[in-house]
């Protein structure tokens, strides 16, 4: 009678463990996407470049011409 009852508590484990692993195995959620990145401002140090690269020019064509 023991045996059987050791048996049947057994059973009851290993189904319990069976229909509860599936549960504790789900995959987590994926993270949520990033937001816009943030944008640079170019217009300071863009604006400096394209006057200093065009005085650079005239000068060049100023010296050509002598």
């Amino acid at each position: 009678m023991k045996k059987g009852i050791f048996i049947l508590t057994a059973i009851i484990i290993v189904i319990g463990v069976l229909i509860l692993l599936p549960e504790l195995s789900q995959a987590q959620a994926p993270p949520p996407p990033p937001g816009k990145p943030s944008q640079t401002p170019i217009d300071g140090g863009l604006g400096v470049l394209a006057v200093a690269g065009g005085a650079y020019a005239i000068k060049r064509l100023r010296d050509k011409k002598k």
